[in-house]
């Protein structure tokens, strides 16, 4: 709202200093700050609000030290990560952009999805929450929207890279086309359309892309915002590693929304995308100051109207800048996390069909609780993830220039 408005002064009024707001480095800085203020000072309140409601967190009992402590500690802190995220956004970010839209609609459909499994949890004291096909459905309707919208609509484009001579009396706007491409890391060569997979039908097969597209779509933002769901199990985790995938895909949404920058680093140039920036960093805010109630010993938990929200988040930004290859490497930790429950519960299953007796990969899954099992205090297991998921992070980055 305030870029419309700054927008609006520059043009007929010429004041001093409006202009500033056509920047998105200046629009980034002031989301970030806004949505840090907002977290933790609005946080506190939100807390205190909670713990009135009697919104306690039920913890299960599973033989881990320091477990018992953290029952009735407020949850569905979810919602401060929501509102720091959302207010600085409306605040500044071009709200016309199909980016953003998408991103405003990704917050709010999650969130709601994770609030409705979180109050049937706190209120109706069921455990189990949300049923889980409920959570299924919610998230392939949501990727369904997603992957239409990034297809469908005419707004979301990538751009050839015209020869000079094409450009002579042309708009570069003219070499803006709809495309399923996506890129490859790590490999020179690295654009790959999934439309070409249906290469064997012939002529005009490019028409048909979506029916590969969506579905991979809704693939993504459902094992995206489950992994991110696993991974919040002890104080600080989902949103330190969180934090910093989105830290690197707002550098991926910079870079590929600057013709200048995507050109020097050869990478694929998305019109519109780079006002996601404000995005990821209202975001980003928003997670760093929720961290101030969770870090250990928290005062509050996000419950699944967080971590839902968050994985939803990250799915959705790296589809958008077309990077979701490299979530396996982005989100490691949340893969590990997902890895680990998968193949205990498969080896459980497989032994005790064999041998008569379930036996198991890891002492407890998911991974987290596998360590603290082993006896390490859940703050270095958190602040190690947190070095892996930075590791990791600036591995992703390279592959913008190694390949």
């Amino acid at each position: 709202m305030l870029y419309y408005l700054f927008e609006y002064l520059d043009q007929h009024f010429a004041i001093p200093g409006t202009g500033v707001f056509q920047y998105i480095t200046f629009r980034s800085g002031m989301a970030v700050i806004f949505s840090l203020l907002i977290s933790i000072i609005y946080g506190k309140r939100i807390i205190n609000y909670l713990r009135k409601l009697q919104v306690g967190e039920t913890v299960r009992e599973l033989g881990l030290e320091g477990q018992k402590e953290k029952s009735g500690t407020p949850t569905m802190g979810g919602v401060i990560i929501i509102i720091a995220t959302l207010i600085p956004v409306l605040l500044f970010a071009k709200l016309d952009n199909i980016y953003i839209g998408l991103l405003i609609l990704t917050t709010l459909w999650m969130g709601v999805i994770g609030f409705l499994d979180d109050y049937i949890k706190v209120f109706k004291k069921d455990k189990e929450g949300l049923k889980g096909r409920f959570k299924v459905i919610g998230q392939v309707g949501l990727g369904l929207i997603v992957g239409s919208v990034l297809y469908f609509h005419p707004s979301v484009t990538v751009r050839e890279a015209p020869s000079v001579a094409m450009m002579v009396d042309a708009e570069v706007s003219r070499f803006d086309i709809k495309s399923t491409a996506t890129t490859i890391p790590f490999f020179k060569d690295n654009e790959f359309d999934y439309g070409q997979i249906l290469a064997w039908l012939g002529d005009g097969y490019e028409s048909y892309a979506w029916l590969i597209f969506i579905p991979i779509v809704i693939f993504i933002v459902t094992a995206v915002s489950n992994g991110a769901n696993l991974t919040d199990g002890i104080d600080g985790l989902a949103a330190g590693t969180s934090a910093i995938s989105v830290f690197v895909l707002g550098i991926f949404a910079f870079v590929s929304g600057n013709v200048i920058l995507s050109g020097y680093l050869n990478i694929m140039y998305i019109p519109n995308s780079g006002e996601m920036t404000i995005f990821i960093a209202s975001f980003a805010g928003a997670l760093i100051g929720f961290l101030w109630y969770n870090t250990f010993p928290a005062q509050v938990f996000m419950g699944d109207t967080g971590s839902l929200t968050i994985g939803g988040i990250i799915a959705v930004l790296a589809i958008a800048v077309r990077k979701e290859l490299l979530i396996p490497v982005l989100c490691g930790v949340f893969l590990a996390e997902n890895l680990s429950v998968v193949l205990q519960v498969s080896y459980f299953k497989l032994t005790k069909k064999k041998y008569g007796e379930g036996r198991r990969i890891f002492l407890m899954a998911p991974l987290h609780h596998h360590f603290q099992k082993k006896g390490y205090h859940e703050s270095k297991i958190v602040t190690r993830f947190w070095i892996i998921a930075i590791l990791l992070g600036v591995f992703c980055l390279v592959s913008l220039k190694l390949r």
